[in-house]
């Protein structure tokens, strides 16, 4: 167990799960994006994120997230501000649901260059955060591990395309998990591994027919 477990995150704000976590689940979503900070973001806030959120900072915290902020940053407090002066529009809703976790956020961004994203996730205390759906496909991660995240074609071949790569890297996997919209349509592999994948194995992987992105997340970065 990590000390972090137990004594939580180095963080400004009054609560590990409506700040810290909150500022996290905006910085995953700023990197899944992978353009920087932004053009738009629409943030749907559920549970105790939508109730009480407000008062323990949640909302500044995501916005902070989003312009790339550590958890730790004194400048989360004013997010709104520097988020004017990199031009970057935000809203926020709140809604009911069923089934999330009562520190849910989803997220909705365009990027500068028009490129969209939609992630829901979950703050689920001491500043960890689970990511449980990206752009409509029902996912499972955190980012705590290194994690390559594979959006393409539900068609054959893009699996083994992955796995002979990350072999071929000498890289270990640790978890994979596969999810998809409907035979044939859009579908998303996430894979955990135990150290980072080089840069040049995932230029290759782009470059593979059906495969639409390739993110990685790593972990010594978060």
């Amino acid at each position: 167990m990590n000390i972090f477990d137990i004594m939580g995150p180095v963080m400004v704000g009054p609560s590990s799960s409506h700040t810290a976590g909150a500022v996290r689940i905006g910085r995953m979503a700023r990197r899944l994006l992978g353009e920087g900070t932004p053009k738009e973001a629409a943030i749907t806030l559920y549970g105790s994120f939508a109730a009480t959120g407000e008062g323990h900072g949640t909302d500044r915290a995501l916005i902070a997230g989003l312009l790339g902020m550590q958890t730790d940053d004194e400048r989360i407090a004013s997010s709104y501000d520097w988020a004017k002066k990199e031009d970057m529009h935000f809203s926020f809703s709140r809604a009911k649901g069923s089934g999330e976790h009562p520190n849910t956020a989803r997220i909705d961004l365009v990027s500068r260059s028009g490129k969209t994203l939609s992630m829901t996730a979950a703050s689920l205390g001491g500043g960890r955060i689970t990511v449980t759906e990206l752009d409509g496909l029902r996912v499972n991660f955190s980012g705590d591990l290194p994690t390559l995240i594979v959006q393409n074609e539900d068609t054959p071949g893009h699996v083994s395309a992955v796995s002979t790569m990350i072999a071929q890297t000498n890289v270990n996997l640790a978890t994979m998990q596969l999810s998809r919209d409907y035979p044939g349509g859009n579908a998303v592999m996430i894979v955990e591994t135990d150290k980072t994948i080089p840069k040049d194995a995932l230029d290759l992987l782009r470059q593979h027919k059906g495969i639409q992105h390739v993110t990685f997340i790593d972990s010594s970065e978060s």
